[in-house]
């Protein structure tokens, strides 16, 4: 008998993922570069997610950032993730039947739209510390 493996397990095998996945899995969390990203397979697709660390009050920022990115790639941000109801997250997903090539290409493409909003998250934490900083330093004669 023939074992059909999963999109999840064959994104493993396209990417040359160095951990087992369960047989069967349609479910993984992968770690890359220190992010957890979430490989599951749901309503004939295989979709890629991770969630961003941005706190309520910046949700309007990243919001203004997203349509310009929609031009430019795959991933979406969206709001309101499973579990987390309060949580920004970035997703993109392909067909369960894509190439091992394909899915290659997915998880590539994801993994440079994560970097650029990992970034911008950065970013802000930057400019976030910097206010703290100058709010706190006071300069005596």
């Amino acid at each position: 008998m023939i074992k059909v493996k999963t999109a999840v397990e064959r994104l493993a095998n396209a990417i040359g993922y160095p951990e087992r996945i369960p047989d069967g899995g349609v479910s993984f969390v992968f770690q890359v570069d220190g992010t957890e990203v979430l490989a599951e397979e749901t309503g004939g697709r295989l979709r890629l997610l991770i969630e961003l660390p941005v706190e309520e009050s910046q949700f309007s920022r990243f919001a203004s950032y997203a349509a310009g990115r929609m031009l430019r790639e795959d991933a979406v941000l969206s709001y309101g993730m499973p579990g987390n109801d309060q949580a920004m997250f970035l997703w993109q997903d392909a067909p369960v039947t894509a190439s091992e090539h394909e899915l290659s290409r997915l998880f590539e493409t994801f993994a440079d739209s994560c970097d650029w909003w990992r970034a911008r998250v950065e970013e802000l934490r930057a400019s976030d510390q910097t206010k703290v900083m100058s709010q706190e330093m006071v300069i005596m004669p």
